[in-house]
């Protein structure tokens, strides 16, 4: 199979059916063989319809419903545990990504030789103050923290090779830094192409300024997670040996003081303290990094979700 286009919604009914019709005509023009992953992340409208009837049209409609919300990233997720094409492309329900991206976003992949390539929405229709200006700053930021050189993170329009989407896990609200992701596993060849963004033509957009708070805490846990994620003991390892240090230099220097040079009443002097407290944080630092290492390398990497059907 050439290609998956996995489309995750939450109450998407209008649009469901001008986007399917969308997508396969450009599969048919292009002699593509490909699937369609639709997941209803626990819509409350008709989407879930609206796909079951689809999918009886069109045999290359699967369909993953889940029984409440669990964000954009498990949809994610658990699309990519059944993807099947060599080339895996994600898409919006909204209509404001474009279907007729697919071929060139195929090629790249697959005779340029990236890894990933995710769009990049240089013009947008969204909200300056809601979306525009929080966007550019957050993108800025995480070039910053990540080195990956993105114009847009966060554009859902996204191609893989399949073996990319198969050695990560998605979870929390972690969609975002897919690419951040990918290149820790060593799929280091991102490439980026400008994508045409259009007017939401139906529905609200889902987007919140508690999404933008979120994004940059979960910023923090994967850049986190990508340099330490498999090594805690040489972050907190690390830290508590130089906190250990400190504290014994100091305790070492008042002791020398007191017994050679005679200065008495070294525990009123707040510096003694400092020691003590270095050397237990130190200890208990370095104790962490023991614990950590015990859980990560015991700790199966599977999550579950409330899956209430598949087609």
């Amino acid at each position: 199979m050439d290609i998956s286009v996995v489309i995750p919604l939450l109450n998407e009914e209008e649009s469901l059916s001008e986007l399917e019709a969308w997508i396969r005509r450009v599969m048919n023009e292009n002699g593509f063989s490909y699937q369609i992953v639709f997941v209803d992340d626990g819509s409350t409208d008709g989407s879930w319809h609206i796909i079951q009837n689809l999918a009886k049209e069109n045999a290359n409609i699967r369909g993953i419903r889940f029984r409440r919300n669990y964000g954009k990233s498990a949809a994610l997720n658990e699309a990519f545990k059944i993807v099947e094409g060599d080339v895996v492309i994600t898409m919006d329900a909204d209509l404001q990504d474009s279907p007729d991206e697919i071929p060139e976003l195929f090629r790249m992949i697959k005779e340029d030789g990236f890894d990933l390539v995710s769009g990049w929405k240089k013009k947008r229709y969204d909200s300056k103050l809601a979306k525009n200006i929080p966007s550019k700053f957050y993108n800025w930021s995480t070039r910053k923290m990540t080195g990956i050189k993105l114009h847009d993170f966060n554009c859902g329009l996204k191609a893989y090779r399949n073996e990319v989407v198969k050695s990560i896990e998605v979870y929390g609200e972690m969609h975002r830094y897919i690419p951040v992701m990918a290149n820790a596993a060593g799929f280091t060849h991102i490439g980026e192409k400008i994508v045409h963004h259009q007017k939401r033509k139906y529905g609200e957009s889902k987007f919140g300024m508690s999404r933008f708070i979120r994004g940059y805490l979960d910023l923090m846990t994967i850049s986190f997670i990508s340099k330490f994620g498999k090594r805690p003991m040489h972050l907190f390892g690390g830290l508590g040996s130089l906190m250990f240090l400190i504290g014994f230099i100091i305790t070492a220097w008042l002791t020398y003081q007191k017994y050679i040079h005679s200065v008495f009443g070294m525990t009123s002097r707040p510096l003694f303290y400092i020691a003590i407290l270095a050397m237990i944080l130190g200890v208990q630092s370095f104790f962490t990094g023991f614990i950590a290492e015990l859980i990560q390398s015991n700790t199966p990497n599977k999550k579950t979700y409330g899956i209430a059907e598949k087609i």
